[in-house]
């Protein structure tokens, strides 16, 4: 007897019923998690105190006074710096796009978490628009414009914003938003409007796929997609009552392609204008009209670290992360292991490779990459714990800065801890403004080592001493700075990692032409003996960045297509946009394998102790 044949099961359809199911759960979930404001101020009290906040409205959004002093009332019994305020009738679709950004419940513990709201109404302490450099009596702003202002104010209020539902507010006449402004509104909250559109759009095409193919499993996948916004927006206990929840269920389809089409073209057009807009084209075909001789050092015989001439050529590379002219070596020294950039750059060319990178025109994807690295730099901070009794230390000293991210995070293991943090780039300051350091010191560490000496109980250099010219000075500075007895915590990349040979020049943390140094552990260890520490703890793992394949990916993809767009580069032709694009769709598919390779590696690196990156915990010997 013949068997009956196994029903073939329709994973395609599977998996997107289940990925729109969740969606749909969570988007409910989390909208419910929204605090909804009362109809009323609350009396108890008297009337709410006002004085100190400001309200801010896009064009057409009226808030009446109870609605302003109920926001009031709200934020100081919460503690809130900064209240984004929902429309009761905000659009079904913009609602959704906000819920799968932001999980209300860890959306203001989240201190390096982007500012997101829904782009109507703001309310915010003065003292915090005053930091901002914000003039609460400047015209009013669009939607966009208040969208980039809530994520601006985030930053200045890291702890202390939230969101809730304001009863009472109305977004005004609903209208259909364009192409250029969803494309606007997308980028005031630091996402790429093409790669959305063109998401949304492969999005509908797997739909259309599986109905075609895949018959019941499909159409009920494509019918949970359709029926969605109502699921998650319609029930009884929605606090959300969107005034287009009708014509957005049954209209979604051809809405979302329609919105997809209109961002797309409206995001292909603006590219070259906000490109071409920003460029500081002349000034580099100044900087590059002497040629780049000038922005190297004479070759050095012999190894800066220990002082032996036997010095090997490890790579040769072009500048892979900018695509800027030039090309970069790393020596070895076969003596003690010491990796280092020969020759180096000098001061002028520090400033040319380094510029726009952190700040300028890569100045809002740095802080985007750097504001992800929330658990990275808490287990920074852990790794003191089992040295440093009560509350914490008192003062900690973050060398290399930038931005503050690290201490603005740090603040969540020691609250009570005072971080302050040094810095050569004027993000420092912009970090003190923030709040994310109590005091930002500008400059070079060497050069303040006189001026702070004694006065710090920990000072820690993560992922700072590979970009120095004098490591062992920075060693020499973090010795006179701490107290006897005081903590040196040290972040760097290992140059002993396997994955460097394995990736040859393709491995990220070479990072040419910026490191200039990559020290192996023992080196480090040995320069620290001798500066009276005593190491208290070595990690390899722990210390790992999950990065390694998908960094190779985007380094190759950068180095067949550099983005046409830079301005140091050639000027842009249709052929160099349309290879950029085709590397960039020929690339999706190696991200997507190099994700899965470094959540492996991860694993792998945590369970062996051998990562791309190592930590020390140094304790200052008392003399």
């Amino acid at each position: 007897m013949t068997p009956p044949p196994i029903p073939r099961v329709p994973w395609t359809s599977v998996v997107l019923l289940a990925a729109l199911g969740a969606g749909t759960v969570r988007a409910g979930r989390r909208l419910r998690a929204v605090p909804v404001l009362p109809a009323a101020p609350p009396s108890a009290a008297g009337v709410p105190r006002a004085a100190g906040w400001r309200l801010l409205t896009a064009r057409g959004v009226e808030a009446d006074a109870a609605t302003f002093l109920a926001a009031c009332a709200h934020a100081e019994r919460e503690g809130l710096r900064v209240l984004d305020l929902l429309p009761a009738d905000l659009a079904a679709e913009r609602a959704l796009g906000l819920m799968r950004l932001v999980d209300p419940v860890r959306y203001r513990r989240d201190r390096l978490g982007e500012g997101r709201g829904a782009g109507f109404a703001v309310l915010a302490a003065e003292e915090v628009l005053a930091r901002a450099g914000v003039d609460p009596d400047g015209p009013r702003p669009g939607p966009a414009e208040l969208l980039a202002l809530t994520r601006r104010l985030k930053e200045y209020a890291a702890g202390a914003t939230g969101l809730a539902i304001a009863p009472a507010l109305s977004c005004g006449a609903p209208r259909e938003a364009t192409g250029p402004a969803r494309a606007a509104e997308l980028r005031a909250q630091g996402l790429p409007p093409g790669a959305l559109a063109a998401a949304q759009l492969a999005g509908l095409a797997l739909l259309a796929g599986v109905v075609v193919r895949q018959g019941r499993w499909g159409a009920a996948a494509a019918g949970l997609y359709w029926l969605q916004p109502y699921l998650a927006l319609g029930g009884p206990g929605s606090p959300l009552r969107p005034a287009d929840l009708a014509r957005a269920t049954a209209a979604r389809p051809v809405r979302s392609l329609g919105a997809a089409l209109r961002t797309a073209a409206a995001a292909r057009r603006g590219q070259g204008e906000e490109q071409d807009s920003g460029r500081a084209a002349a000034g580099y075909r100044a900087d590059l009209a002497a040629g780049t001789d000038r922005f190297f050092e004479v070759r050095r015989p012999d190894c800066p670290w220990c002082g032996s001439g036997r010095l090997a050529v490890r790579i040769r590379v072009p500048d892979l992360l900018q695509g800027k002219p030039g090309r970069f070596t790393l020596e070895r020294c076969e003596d003690c292991g010491h990796v280092f950039q020969n020759p180096r750059l000098s001061p002028e060319g520090l400033e040319f490779y380094y510029r726009d990178f952190y700040d300028g025109r890569g100045g809002e994807g740095a802080g985007t990459v750097f504001g992800r690295l929330g658990a990275a730099y808490r287990g920074r901070a852990e790794m003191l714990r089992a040295h440093v009794g009560g509350s914490g230390p008192e003062s900690w000293l973050d060398v290399g800065t930038g931005h503050g991210h690290f201490c603005n995070a740090a603040r969540e293991v020691w609250p009570r801890t005072r971080f302050d943090g040094l810095d050569m780039g004027d993000g420092v300051l912009e970090a003190e403004r923030r709040g994310w350091v109590e005091t930002g010191y500008l400059g070079q560490f060497p050069e303040f080592s006189s001026k702070l000496a004694g006065r710090y109980e920990v000072v820690s250099m993560y992922h700072y001493l590979e970009h120095t010219r004098d490591p062992l000075a920075e060693l020499d500075a973090a010795a006179a700075v701490l107290a006897p007895g005081g903590y040196l915590t040290i972040e760097v990349p290992d140059p002993e990692s396997r994955m460097a040979g394995l990736l040859g020049p393709a491995w990220l943390p070479w990072f040419q032409p910026q490191h200039q140094h990559l020290v192996p552990a023992a080196n480090l260890r040995e320069a620290l003996a001798d500066r009276g520490f005593t190491v208290l703890t070595e990690e390899h793992g722990a210390a790992h960045q999950g990065n390694d394949f998908f960094g190779a990916v985007a380094l190759t993809a950068s180095r067949l297509a550099p983005d046409p767009d830079r301005p140091w580069g050639p000027p842009a032709t249709p052929r160099a946009r349309a290879l950029a694009g085709a590397v960039r769709v020929a690339a999706l598919p190696c991200f997507a394998g190099a994700a899965v390779l470094d959540a492996l590696r991860s694993v792998a690196a945590r369970v062996t102790d051998g990562g791309n990156a190592y930590r020390i915990l140094a304790r200052k010997d008392l003399p």
